[in-house]
Order: structure tokens, then sequence, then C-alpha cells
């Protein structure tokens, strides 16, 4: 009796420690931000590979992908735009340097010149937990403090990079991932803290024996104008021919500044146009990644050439936009879309491929 008793004690005091590591589990995986335009189950991703792979008309690029620019939209809309990168990319871990969108920065106080790392173990992939690589540790212990700021919460409540996990874990299902938000800084912080990151990450891959692409590879991730009269963005109006200047300017902007061999010039002259005051033609374009894609160019330039001395060149991969694109005609799947598409609102995306030159 005695024996019951003490046991039925025993175990009424470890009750709130059971509670404790149970809330501690749950943290273990960083949360679904968007459950609405990605896909989060495997059966549905092999059948929206499947739908994107019968529509492909053009061979698979067989050069060495060490990095890429995504879209991060709805799947049923930028779907094959993803598809071309994704199909491409063999790699065993990836960085990705993913936007802080307006409404995200209202939420944690806009915070400005730093990158935001998290701590989650392990995010969420369409085929299950995906494993976050110890380079971020190695990031934290040697990056100076005033280059970042550590927070679950911003990562929790941001879309950009969980976008790119399902597709690149079911093209690479052993991947791990470096998640990297990257804020609103003028070009010469960028530079800065570029060259102190790419010299970690140099140091990390050499120290570890890494082979750029196959080992280890790198992603931006980015959607292109944003256009209608909900994004205050209407430079050409609201018809076919505006949305003709609109996409025009997307690709010139791409074809640029973010295809052949990259430069620190070329990227400078980017985020000239990228923050254009106005969006009048030939000026500016909204991009949401007018922070994450000139900071991730010039981490991943300067990270690739410490490591072996070679430029990076891209390749276009494809354009389109949802009023182009439209809706891939899958149904079934868990997806849906998280934005309408018109001549009044629509919203552009590109991916490009890099490989050394």
């Amino acid at each position: 009796m005695k024996r019951r008793q003490s046991a039925g004690l025993r175990w009424t005091h470890l009750l709130p420690i059971v509670g404790a590591a149970c809330a501690l589990q749950a943290q273990d995986v960083r949360p679904i931000r968007d459950d609405v335009g990605f896909c989060w189950d495997s059966v549905q991703m092999e059948r929206l590979v499947s739908c994107l792979e019968s529509r492909e008309e053009v061979k698979p690029d067989r050069r060495l992908v060490v990095a890429g620019i995504s879209p991060h939209d709805d799947y049923l809309y930028a779907g094959p735009v993803y598809y071309p990168l994704f199909r491409a990319l063999k790699t065993k871990e990836v960085v990705i340097f993913g936007v802080t969108h307006g409404t995200v920065r209202k939420e944690i106080s806009d915070p400005q010149k730093i990158i935001i790392l998290d701590e989650y173990p392990h995010w969420r992939g369409a085929r299950g937990e995906v494993e976050v690589s110890p380079l971020r540790s190695y990031l934290k212990t040697l990056l100076p403090p005033e280059a970042f700021q550590t927070s679950n919460n911003a990562h929790r409540l941001e879309h950009s990079i969980e976008a790119l996990v399902p597709f690149v874990q079911y093209f690479n299902p052993e991947i791990r991932i470096t998640p990297i938000m990257v804020t609103a800084m003028p070009f010469e912080a960028m530079d800065s803290i570029t060259d102190t990151l790419s010299a970690l990450i140099a140091q990390y891959v050499q120290e570890r024996h890494l082979a750029l692409g196959t080992d280890i590879a790198f992603l931006i991730s980015s959607d292109a104008t944003h256009y209608g009269a909900d994004f205050q963005n209407v430079p050409y109006g609201d018809d076919v021919r505006a949305h003709e200047k609109g996409t025009a300017r997307d690709l010139q902007l791409a074809r640029t500044y973010l295809t052949g061999t990259v430069s620190r010039e070329g990227i400078d002259e980017l985020t000239r146009q990228l923050w254009g005051k106005t969006y009048s033609e030939g000026t500016s374009a909204l991009w949401c990644g007018r922070y994450s894609v000139p900071f991730g160019m010039l981490a991943i330039m300067k990270s690739v050439h410490r490591v072996t001395g070679s430029d990076l060149r891209g390749t276009l991969l494809r354009y389109s936009d949802t009023y182009t694109g439209g809706v891939l005609p899958i149904t079934e799947t868990g997806m849906g879309l998280t934005a309408p598409f018109s001549l009044k609102h629509w919203v552009g995306f590109f991916s490009v491929a890099y490989s050394l030159r």
C-alpha cells in the first residue's frame, strides 16, 4: 500500500516535468506558416511534381548548380517556375536567404541592418522533418553580435523560406538547411555583413571539405513585381498594355543583373533599380526581394570566390506571373490560392540557376 502511494506521489511530482518536456518537444519543429499556398503532404507533392513534369518540354540542364533564385508564391501559380531550378539542384545542404516581408517587420519591430537566425532544430517539409545544418550554430558562434538576431518568432511569421523547403526536400530527401532572413539595410551594410558572413561560410566549407553544388548550395527567395492598386503600384495603368510593360521590366532587370557573370557592380546597380523612390517607367520594380536578392547574391558570390576563386554565371530558367500563367489544373491536393489574379492584381516570379564560371 505504501509503495503504491509513494509511486503515485512520484508520478504526480513528475507531471509538470512531463508537460514541460512535451512543450519543449513541440518547439523542436518550426510550425508551418502557410498551409494553403504550399504543399505539406508527400503524396500530394508527388502529384504536383508529376503534373509539372508532364508539362515540361525543356530538357534538364546538366550543369552543376551551386546557387539559385526561387519564387515563394503559391505552388498552383508558380509551380512551373520553381520546378526547373529544384529539378536541377542536387545537394546535401542548402543555405536559404529569405525575405522579411512588411507584415512581419511590423510584428517584430522592424529590425534593420542585420540577418535573423532561428533556434528550431527542424523545419517541416512535404516528406517529413528537415534538419537544420550545423552551419547555423557555427555562424551564431562566430558572427559579430551586432550582425544578427536570433528569433523563432520572426521565422515562424515569415513564409518566404518555408516555400522552398518542400521542393528542395522532394528532390534531395536528406537535405539540411540554414534559414537566414534578410532585413532592410543599405548596400554598404550588405557589403560589410556579407564580407564577414562569406568568410565564415567559406571557412565552414573548407574545414569540412565540402564541394560546392554537391555538398552545399545556396538559394535566394524572392517574387518579382507586385502590380496593382492593392500594392500601391500602378505606374502603367491596369490594362493589358500595363501588364506587358510590367513583365518586360521584370525580365529586363533579371536578364541585365542576375544572368551572365555576377559582379559586385551589377548587384550595386540592381539595388538602385529596386529601391527607386517612384515606380515610374524604367525606374523601379516592386520586388519583395529587394533586400534578400542583393544581400544573398553578395554573400553567395563572395563565398564561392573565397572557396574556388571562380565567379558565378547565372541562367534565367523561367519567368511568369499570376495573370499569364493562371492556376495549375490540379485539384484535391489540399493546396489553394492565397491571393487573386487579374490585370488589376498580379505578381511576377522567376527562377535563376548559377554555376561556376
